[in-house]
């Protein structure tokens, strides 16, 4: 695979030849893309992402999601059994099915940037309130909101989660989650880019302003580019999809992408494409086209 340069939104790529070559890897991201707003996977979107594999095509779960909140998708995985989770931060086998699954990379969240990233956000955006999320464990300050689907194994200061005498010291932290709430997303999302700078990668992937926080070099691309590489398989023969600014740099990346009809204006800007929204199934729509385009 050739070096493409730094994976940012600044580097979209625009070769043509990517439109001609057959697919080896679809890369989605799963809520408001391949989910509907129930959460659910379609019939349609199910088929056509079997139908992709019996092709021969390699199909990766990239989502912002923690590999325990992946059973959702688990029984519609076929073959190989991959996911992308914490924006980049872990792949994850997902072959032994709910509660088994298995890390096969993790790009940990240093606990020192971490620290930094915490304390320079604090002064910028007094307010700001922040969740911790590892390998297994989901830990939070106390005035954190109930935004998420479980109990948190602990509760303290985010100075005290992150310390290097914690309780789960000992397990790698993989982001961090900040939120704040009277400030506008994209406004927040900005603020915390310039008060963080290149100690941490800051994305989002709520309507809400929830930002996530991973290594300096961390995101659903670059692990996606480490991946292909491990196969082969060059950006060009990628297509992916996605709907929120945490899905920017992957789209940028990859030789085909696609902004849902739903998708965050940021997105829509970086995709190469356009597909009809998630409750219409518009990732199986795009599978569809491109196994009967390359006679697949």
């Amino acid at each position: 695979m050739r070096d493409n340069g730094p994976v940012t939104s600044a580097t979209r790529q625009h070769e043509t030849p990517a439109a001609t070559l057959p697919p080896r890897l679809i890369a989605t991201d799963l809520d408001g893309t391949l989910l509907r707003d129930d959460k659910s996977v379609s019939p349609r979107t199910v088929a056509a992402l079997a139908a992709a594999e019996e092709a021969g095509i390699e199909v990766f779960f990239v989502t912002g999601r923690p590999a325990r909140w992946m059973d959702v998708v688990s029984d519609h995985v076929h073959g190989h059994g991959l996911a992308i989770c914490g924006n980049g931060a872990a792949v994850v086998d997902l072959h032994g099915g709910p509660g088994a699954h298995r890390f096969v990379k993790v790009r940990e969240l240093a606990r020192e940037n971490a620290l930094d990233a915490v304390r320079h956000l604090r002064d910028a955006a007094p307010g700001t309130v922040y969740a911790v999320e590892q390998t297994y464990g989901f830990h939070q300050e106390p005035e954190y909101p109930k935004l998420h689907m479980e109990i948190p194994d602990s509760l303290a200061p985010a100075e005290r989660l992150l310390a290097e005498d914690a309780p789960s010291a000992d397990e790698p932290v993989l982001k961090i989650l900040a939120y704040h709430a009277d400030i506008d997303p994209d406004a927040f999302l900005t603020m915390a880019r310039l008060a963080i700078g290149d100690r941490a990668n800051v994305t989002r992937s709520s309507p809400s302003a929830l930002l996530e926080i991973s290594g300096p070099d961390v995101s659903k691309a670059s692990t996606l580019a480490l991946c292909c590489a491990e196969r082969g398989i060059s950006h060009e023969e990628v297509v992916a999809f996605g709907d929120m600014p945490n899905d920017v740099e992957m789209l940028t990346w990859a030789g085909r992408s696609f902004a849902m009809g739903n998708a965050h204006p940021d997105v829509v800007a970086a995709a190469s494409g356009r597909t009809v929204a998630n409750n219409e199934d518009g990732v199986a729509v795009v599978i569809e086209r491109l196994l009967a385009e390359h006679g697949l």
